[in-house]
């Protein structure tokens, strides 16, 4: 079934955007996780130092994170409600990932991008559930 409710123009520019978004946030998962080369060339000794004493369940947070809002942000592209559950639960996993970076600070950390990421993260959760209120999802 299709829902008859069309969303505006500016809701495709918003998922778009998430997508981009969620699309660098996977390929920096990739990059840190494959030890990239461009990803040791852009991080200090001291941050990859910092990096390797991550617990697995924090690594596994940030893939939560990044390959969930790239789902949910795939899904609001094809107006599923379920976009609104898996941004939620990529919003969970960036409170955990950013939770974890917080209180075991990295050597010249940036956190105004912390603090980005779970705003965007936010932000897609409330537009999801919005959107779904809308009719726009279905």
């Amino acid at each position: 079934m299709t829902n008859s409710i069309k969303p505006p123009s500016w809701y495709w520019v918003i998922s778009i955007l998430a997508l981009a978004w969620n699309a660098m946030g996977i390929k920096a998962y990739l990059d840190q996780v494959n030890n990239a080369e461009s990803f040791q060339a852009a991080t200090s000794p001291e941050q990859l130092a910092a990096l390797a004493e991550t617990p697995s369940w924090a690594i596994g947070a940030f893939a939560t994170a990044v390959f969930a809002g790239g789902l949910g942000s795939l899904l609001l592209l094809v107006r599923k409600r379920l976009a609104y559950v898996i941004l939620s639960i990529s919003f969970l996993a960036v409170l955990i990932q950013m939770g974890y970076l917080v209180m075991n600070p990295v050597p010249d950390a940036n956190y105004s991008m912390t603090a980005a990421i779970i705003l965007v993260s936010l932000f897609l959760v409330w537009f999801a559930k919005k959107s779904s209120h809308k009719g726009w999802l279905n």
